[in-house]
């Protein structure tokens, strides 16, 4: 019995390396790549490392503005998602209704719809309004498709905070707006943060939306922009490209170490409520 369960478990080891190879290697030929100015798709050791890569594409142009675009784009974006989610979570987690549970399922299935589904009536609702290449109208379509998935999150992550909390500030003379912003929002923090990071990590990368939506290239985001490293005839700088993908993904990373404090906190409900 013994001798199966080994194999089991030895092919079990070798089906995760093989994965973690695959998730490893081209992780490592994004390093390398990046200081050799001679990189190819091969993933090999660069014969005179330097930083020329990146000295190339730290320029106004390549990155300075579309990073600030992305920056704006996403950050309000997702701000915008983060509190509206907040707004329409609350009543769904707090009050019972027959029709709670449609809408839930309604919210839950818009978000399967494929973005490519509705780009063309928005586009052309976004140019009889006058929001086509504008980096706030791109933000508002960005926050309201991820809206009905926030909506989803928030409300499960709400669902874990006593009501007993929320009736004791009401008897001390606090309203229901204040109830969210002083006791439920303070106490679901990693509930918050999950639900900002995912947002934000979705938006970042959105490339079909300010591609349709954007026309100005200095109002394109980095997820756009990083397609001028792909030249004509199939050329491609792979070692810029390299370069150019480390410094796109660092806000992702940064925020993710910002909050990972909070999320390993747990919800701040110790002591709160008495036995």
């Amino acid at each position: 019995m013994r001798l199966p369960r080994h194999r089991h478990r030895l092919a079990a080891d070798a089906g995760l390396l093989v994965v973690a190879v695959a998730f490893a290697v081209p992780l490592v030929w994004l390093v390398l790549a990046s200081l050799d100015t001679e990189a190819t798709l091969r993933v090999r050791l660069p014969t005179s490392p330097t930083l020329h890569n990146f000295s190339a594409v730290l320029t106004d142009e390549i990155t300075f503005t579309p990073m600030l675009n992305s920056l704006l784009i996403c950050g309000g974006a997702t701000l915008l998602t983060v509190v509206c989610a907040a707004l329409a979570a609350y009543p769904l987690s707090r009050f019972r209704s027959r029709l709670t549970r449609p809408y839930l399922l309604t919210v839950l299935f818009s978000t399967c719809l494929p973005v490519t589904a509705v780009m063309v009536p928005v586009y052309g609702l976004f140019v009889q309004v006058d929001l086509i290449d504008t980096r706030y109208g791109t933000a508002l379509f960005l926050a309201a498709a991820q809206l009905p998935f926030a909506i989803w999150l928030m409300k499960n992550f709400m669902d874990g905070v006593p009501k007993v909390l929320e009736e004791a500030a009401w008897t001390d003379g606090a309203s229901w707006p204040q109830t969210l912003l002083r006791v439920i929002l303070p106490l679901m923090g990693p509930g918050v943060a999950v639900v900002a990071i995912y947002t934000f990590i979705m938006m970042w990368g959105n490339f079909f939306v300010p591609f349709m939506l954007l026309l100005s290239p200095e109002q394109l985001p980095a997820s756009v922009s990083i397609f001028t490293f792909f030249g004509n005839y199939g050329a491609i700088a792979f070692g810029e490209l390299a370069a150019f993908s480390i410094l796109y993904s660092t806000p992702v990373v940064v925020l993710y170490i910002l909050i990972s404090g909070r999320l390993g906190g747990g919800f701040a409900l110790g002591g709160a409520v008495k036995g």
